[in-house]
C-alpha cells in the first residue's frame, strides 16, 4: 500500500474516537499490552515525560519537547490529534514521521495486529513507540488521548508525569464530577516518578496529593512558585499560555535535576521557536492580517474560557466568528459563555461526531447569539471574511475539527 492507501486502512479498519465518538473507546489497557508485547516493548528503549489533563495539554508538550531541543536532545513528540496529516501527531525534533516508515509499519504488523482489533489510537500509540525506539530519541514527550488511568500511552514509565488541569470534558467516559476526571488523569502518576500539576484547583488537588502519596511521588504544583522570571523567558508566548509555560518549566526543572543538561539560554529559544521547532498549530494561529483572522483548537468550557480571555485583549471593530462543535460536548455550557455582540457563523465540521449545524444555530438563539448558518466550514469561513471590515477580527474555533478544515 503507498501512503494515502495505508492512511485508508488505518481510518477506514481501525475505530478512530475524534471521527466517531463512543464507540472507538476502549476502557482498557489489554490491546497496547498485546501490541507492545509482540513488538518486543519499545516503549521501554527510550526516557520519556508523560503529560495528562483536559487544556493545554498540547501545548505545554511541545513547549517541553521544544526547549528539550533547543538544548541539543533528540527529542520525540507524540500528541494528537492531527489537524491536517496523520504525522503531525508523532515527530522527531519537529520532523514529522516519514510516510515510508508510516506504510512500512503497517505492512510489517498488519497480520498480526489485525487478530487484536486495536483501535486508531492504539496502534497509532505503538507506532510511535515503535518509531522512537528505532529512531534512539534521547527522550520523548508523550501526550495521553482522551484520559490517563486506561490510555494507551499509560504502559510508559516516565522521568516525569504532569497534569495541567482539570475541567469538564469527555463526561460519559472520565466522570460527572471535577475530582472524578481527576482521579482519571491521576492515573499517570508512577511508584516513585515526581508529578507536576499545573494548577492549585481547590475541587481535586487532594486527589492528586493522595494518589502521590500512594505512588510515593513526589509532588509539585507548579504554580505555586515564583512567575516573573518565567514570564520573561517566554516573551512573546501569548499571554493564555502562561499556566502552560510555568507547568512545562517546573518539568523541566525536574528534568534538570534527573541529569538532562538545559541551560536558560536554552530554555528562551525553546519557548520563543516553539512553533517554528515542532510544527505545533491551532493555538491562536494567526491565518490573515487584513482582516485579522485567527483560530485556535479550545473547544471544552476551560478552553473556552481561555479563548475569550485572549479576545478580550485584541482590538477590533466587531467579531465575527466561524463556529462548530461536535456532538457531545456540553453545548448549553459553551452556548452560555460566548458574546452576544459577535456575529455567528455556525457550521459543522466533515466529521461523524459534527453536531448537526440546524440543532446547534437553534440552540445558539436560545442564548441570544446571532447569526446564520451554512453548509461546510469553508462555506461559513469565506463568508465570515468577506462580511469582515477591514478592522474587525474573524475567529475560528469551537472544535479542532472547525479549525482544521480552514488550516
Amino acid at each position: 500500500m503507498n501512503y494515502q492507501q495505508t492512511l485508508e486502512y488505518l481510518f477506514a479498519r481501525l475505530p478512530m474516537f475524534h471521527r466517531i465518538g463512543a464507540a472507538a473507546y476502549r476502557a482498557d489497557m489489554g490491546n497496547t499490552v498485546a501490541l507492545c508485547e509482540l513488538l518486543l516493548h519499545p516503549e521501554k528503549n527510550f526516557q520519556s515525560v508523560h503529560i495528562a489533563g483536559t487544556n493545554g495539554k498540547g501545548s505545554t508538550s511541545h513547549m517541553i519537547a521544544s526547549v528539550l531541543q533547543s538544548a541539543g536532545y533528540k527529542t520525540g513528540l507524540y500528541t494528537s490529534p492531527h489537524l491536517k496529516d496523520f504525522r503531525e501527531r508523532i515527530r522527531i525534533n519537529g520532523k514529522k514521521i516519514p510516510k515510508s516508515y508510516v506504510c512500512n509499519f503497517v505492512k510489517l504488523h498488519q497480520a498480526d495486529f489485525e487478530p487484536i482489533q486495536a483501535s486508531f489510537f492504539e496502534y497509532t500509540a505503538v507506532m510511535a513507540f515503535q518509531y522512537f525506539s528505532d529512531e534512539r530519541v534521547d527522550i520523548a514527550v508523550i501526550e495521553t488521548g482522551m484520559g490517563g488511568r486506561l490510555d494507551s500511552t499509560n504502559i510508559i514509565t516516565p522521568l516525569v508525569s504532569v497534569i495541567t488541569n482539570i475541567s469538564k470534558d469527555h463526561t460519559a467516559f472520565l466522570g460527572e464530577t471535577l475530582p472524578a476526571i481527576a482521579a482519571e488523569k491521576a492515573g499517570i502518576i508512577k511508584k516513585g516518578v515526581p508529578v507536576v500539576i499545573g494548577e492549585t484547583q481547590e475541587e481535586v488537588k487532594d486527589v492528586f496529593i493522595r494518589k502521590a502519596k500512594e505512588m510515593d511521588a513526589l509532588i509539585y504544583f507548579a504554580d505555586q512558585v515564583p512567575r516573573d522570571s518565567i514570564r520573561q523567558m517566554a516573551d512573546g508566548v501569548p499571554f493564555y499560555q502562561e499556566k502552560n509555560i510555568i507547568t512545562s518549566y517546573q518539568a523541566i526543572r525536574l528534568l534538570m535535576q534527573s541529569g538532562f543538561n538545559i541551560s536558560e539560554d536554552s530554555i528562551i529559544h525553546g519557548y520563543r521557536h516553539m512553533i517554528r521547532q515542532t510544527g505545533l498549530q491551532g493555538r491562536w494561529q494567526l491565518i490573515s492580517r487584513r482582516p485579522k483572522t485567527i483560530c485556535d483548537v479550545g473547544h471544552n468550557e476551560g478552553g473556552i474560557r481561555y479563548i475569550l480571555k485572549q479576545l478580550n485583549t485584541e482590538k477590533f471593530d466587531h467579531l465575527h466568528w466561524v463556529f462548530g462543535m461536535v456532538n457531545d460536548k456540553d453545548a448549553d455550557t459553551i452556548l452560555a459563555l460566548l458574546p452576544k455582540n459577535a456575529t455567528f457563523y455556525f457550521c459543522k465540521a466533515n466529521i461523524p461526531r459534527g453536531l448537526d449545524v440546524d440543532e446547534l444555530r437553534n440552540k445558539a438563539l436560545n442564548y441570544g447569539l446571532k447569526g446564520g448558518k451554512y453548509s461546510s466550514v469553508l462555506e461559513a469561513y469565506h463568508a465570515a471574511k468577506e462580511a469582515a471590515g477591514a478592522d474587525d477580527l474573524v475567529f475560528v474555533g469551537g472544535s479542532t475539527f472547525i479549525v482544521a478544515e480552514v488550516l
